[in-house]
């Protein structure tokens, strides 16, 4: 029987690095899981020191756009997700943050399903929090920027923007999460448009 620890291995090692980068993260990551450390934030901020966390980030494939939110504690545009719970695959932790970030459930796109497409290993920032380490899984989910059932949780975010590829490509590095434009351009690449 697979363990969620192997099966968390498994998925860190199916990520097709997108550059030198990314493929040292993943190293890293890999590194990490193999040695047996606790994977898991088990004390809120920053025990362990290094921990889990999915990202997921809602997109809009018919205007190629992506949402990011206004992340109170770091002050920075991020997309939403959260700590994975201890013995939570990273799908479940999306399933699960999903419904308390946006209100709604979390859908896989068929050319990606649940699998991460991104993974970083960043120390975190922000006035209000301890550092530590955050190893990030980084998922897309299908969302209609018309979707009217989405709620964004207003104790987690101070806004959301919707952002086509283009825009956010031009927006200020210092106000994003470090990696953003990376996974923009990850993405970029990633995503089978529709033949026209």
């Amino acid at each position: 029987m697979t363990t969620v620890r192997q099966e968390i291995a498994r998925v860190v090692a199916a990520i097709d690095p997108a550059d030198t980068l990314e493929a040292r993260h993943r190293a890293v990551v890999t590194d990490w899981i193999d040695s047996g450390a606790e994977l898991y934030r088990l004390v809120p901020p920053d025990q362990p020191p290094m921990h889990l966390v999915s990202y997921f980030v809602p997109f809009d494939a018919a205007a190629a756009s992506l949402l990011l939110t206004a992340h109170r504690k770091s002050g920075l545009m991020l997309p939403p997700g959260g700590h994975c719970e201890a013995g939570e695959s990273p799908w479940r932790t999306v399933q699960r943050e999903c419904v308390e970030e946006l209100g709604i459930p979390a859908v896989a796109p068929p050319w990606l399903g649940t699998e991460p497409l991104f993974v970083t290993v960043t120390e975190t920032q922000g006035a209000t929090v301890r550092r530590h380490t955050d190893v990030s899984l980084w998922h897309v989910i299908d969302v209609a920027r018309t979707d009217q059932r989405l709620r964004p949780d207003p104790r987690e975010f101070d806004g959301v923007r919707w952002l086509t590829l283009d825009e956010l490509s031009t927006e200020p590095a210092e106000g994003l999460d470090p990696h953003m434009h990376r996974f923009a351009r990850k993405l970029r690449v990633a995503w089978p448009r529709p033949s026209a």
